[in-house]
């Protein structure tokens, strides 16, 4: 399994005598136009405007461009609908209601039915499904992926990166795959989902793939909540500095949210309980939305 590319980026070592950039870029299959590439920074009105929108959408999921734009202009920003619109796409954010997504989906890529209209979640690795959500941090901003079990709201797999690409996508997959496997495997209509990388290892493993329908982002609701509680237990509260203090920080946040953060739709059980227990065996128990 080949390391994302930001974690490639961080194994070269400048100071090895022996080994030359050139000869580490190789054995990492690291393309070197990639080492020697800075990337240029988000100047710190648009990072501040970005920072803006998203504490607005995780407060309000259901405002647009237009309402967004409106509530930004207040808030003392002076942006038209047109920048609102591209930062939201580069954000990866969209409003709840039936309309086209602004996620970037490509045409080329097969898209799968949702399969889980009517359906009652009654046991762990039934269903999983993913989802990634801007992070903001004091001096830029990072995505997180994660994995999360329907029935008993586990995190499997959780991952952060620069980038939304589907390589990124698919090594969390693979992390959460060496835990156990589900029955159903739920994801949006993103290309990073729909690429062949990605659909392709859940049809390896006989995973029955289902896509939301465009525009009903409640299709993933479990993990939209997930966001929900990370932002407001922890990433606004700490206002991470850099990716490694990020890192450390959703590290924590995730291992207090499986094993000590107590839901009460699971009847006040932590994710980890239920996961790891045989509850879904019990009569009368079932999944609460």
């Amino acid at each position: 399994m080949m390391l994302p590319l930001i974690e490639r980026r961080g194994i070269i070592d400048t100071n090895d005598t022996a080994l030359s950039i050139r000869r580490q870029c190789a054995l990492l299959s690291l393309p070197r136009a990639s080492w020697y590439y800075t990337p240029t920074p988000t100047d710190e009105e648009t990072l501040a405007l970005m920072h803006a929108i998203d504490r607005l959408y995780t407060q309000r999921p259901f405002y647009g461009i237009r309402k967004m734009t409106v509530a930004m202009n207040a808030s003392g920003f002076h942006v038209n609908h047109k920048r609102i619109a591209r930062l939201m796409r580069l954000m990866g954010i969209h409003a709840i209601y039936t309309e086209p997504k602004l996620s970037i989906s490509d045409q080329n890529h097969k898209i799968y039915p949702y399969l889980l209209t009517n359906v009652s979640i009654t046991a762990v690795n039934q269903v999983w499904s993913t989802d990634i959500t801007y992070i903001p941090m004091m001096k830029g901003f990072m995505y997180c992926i994660a994995v999360i079990d329907w029935y008993s709201r586990y995190v499997l797999a959780w991952g952060i990166s620069n980038t939304q690409d589907a390589e990124f996508c698919v090594n969390v997959l693979e992390k959460a795959l060496q835990v156990n496997k589900p029955e159903i495997f739920n994801t949006d209509q993103g290309s990073q989902f729909t690429s062949e990388k990605f659909t392709s290892r859940l049809n390896d493993a006989n995973i029955c793939i289902s896509m939301d329908g465009r525009g009903r982002v409640l299709d993933n609701i479990f993990i939209e909540r997930l966001w929900r509680s990370l932002k407001y237990e922890d990433v606004y509260l700490h206002n991470y500095e850099n990716p490694a203090d990020l890192h450390v920080g959703l590290e924590k946040y995730f291992q207090f949210y499986n094993y000590e953060r107590h839901h009460q739709s699971l009847r006040y059980s932590t994710p980890a309980e239920i996961y790891f227990s045989d509850l879904s065996a019990k009569p009368g128990w079932r999944l609460e939305a």
